[in-house]
């Protein structure tokens, strides 16, 4: 157990943020050891040294129907978050994007005198960027991941860092193409098509299904394609294959390694929007960018969304640099003809190199954590 100036709190609430946790956690360790960090976090921040007083999986939940279905569990974790807090009061609490629950849990932290730092910004570029003026209020530091958010966060008068984004050290890659698709069966010589359908059961759910629909499509056209799910350790096996029992004749492996190298054995991606873009982008891989929620969620998105965008990837490069569907335009006819468009077109690659480029320098955990131990002391 370590002392109250050596403990940290971090909290993250999906997948994503579990791994640029961890990525902090991680660094934190390396410059002192003998920090105890605690949390809500999933296998990236546990590898890392975190003790997890609450799984992520309690609260994976997408939109606004899923918040309401369980709201009873959230609030059970919302209090249980606090009262670990109080049992063993932390230097600071470190919170990592999820606003709809960090924001909260901000306000009550703050009222027990305690230093809030906010790693991963809230999407206030893209609406309500009037919220800023609630953040400065809760939140003693924020970090961020894009250039532009911190412009934007210093024109409300803002302490914020632009630390880059972590996945610029991240993304390593173990295995050539070749020598993945050998170990999983496949040939070297075809294209080789990724779906990417999302890290939370109810986005699997929701997007396999077109995704496979568009597989079909792609084969039909050509049998010289081959596809390969990738399955992100936060969603069973059990469900994949039970979408998959129709399709049994499409050369398709569900592949659950390493995620890069994974990426990186594709020629062409459907991925469903989030993170997973910027990956895609930073190994330079065609894509195309699906989501599709309940319509709950989205009509409320759609009447608050100030931006064109809902691709990182394009909203980084400032201009639609990919094809995004959406909710109704995300089918398997239009996905098919998206990502074949995206095959044959050379530029894409040029473009993603640009947003390669705008995503900082390596280091970003590392200053990310710098930032919180200056913070604390």
């Amino acid at each position: 157990m370590g002392t109250p100036s050596k403990h940290i709190v971090i909290i993250a609430g999906e997948a994503s943020g579990d791994m640029r946790a961890a990525g902090l956690a991680s660094a934190l360790k390396k410059i002192d050891p003998s920090l105890h960090l605690t949390g809500i976090g999933g296998p990236f921040m546990r590898q890392a040294g975190v003790e997890c007083f609450t799984d992520i999986n309690e609260l994976a939940v997408i939109g606004i129907t899923d918040v309401l279905k369980n709201f009873g569990r959230i609030k059970k974790v919302f209090e249980q978050t606090l009262k670990e807090i109080d049992a063993k009061p932390p230097a600071c609490v470190v919170l990592v994007d999820y606003p709809g629950f960090n924001l909260r849990l901000a306000a009550e932290i703050k009222k027990r005198g305690i230093k809030v730092i906010y790693y991963v910004s809230p999407q206030v570029w893209a609406w309500r960027e009037k919220r800023i003026l609630k953040i400065k209020n809760l939140v003693d530091r924020m970090m961020v991941l894009f250039p532009f958010e911190k412009e934007l966060y210093k024109k409300y008068g803002v302490d914020v860092d632009y630390v880059g984004h972590p996945l610029v050290d991240e993304i390593k890659v173990h295995k050539k193409q070749t020598e993945l698709l050998k170990t999983i069966g496949f040939s070297a010589s075809k294209t080789t098509i990724g779906l990417m359908p999302g890290s939370r059961f109810k986005e699997v759910d929701r997007h396999l299904g077109m995704m496979l629909e568009a597989a079909e499509i792609l084969y039909k056209q050509n049998h010289e394609r081959q596809f390969i799910l990738l399955k992100a350790p936060s969603v069973s096996l059990e469900s994949i294959k039970a979408k998959l029992y129709t399709h049994k004749h499409l050369p398709l492996k569900i592949y659950d390694g390493e995620v890069y190298d994974g990426i990186n054995a594709m020629d062409g991606i459907i991925v469903a929007s989030g993170t997973a873009t910027l990956e895609c982008a930073l190994l330079k891989k065609p894509m195309v960018i699906i989501y599709k929620t309940s319509w709950l969620t989205y009509s409320i998105a759609k009447a608050l969304i100030k931006i064109p965008y809902i691709g990182l990837v394009n909203i980084v490069a400032g201009k639609k640099i990919v094809e995004e569907l959406i909710q109704n335009d995300a089918n398997g006819i239009n996905i098919a003809n998206a990502l074949e468009g995206a095959l044959h077109n050379p530029q894409v690659i040029e473009e993603l190199t640009i947003v390669k480029t705008s995503l900082g320098e390596p280091g970003a955990s590392q200053r990310a954590a710098q930032v919180v131990l200056n913070t604390i002391k």
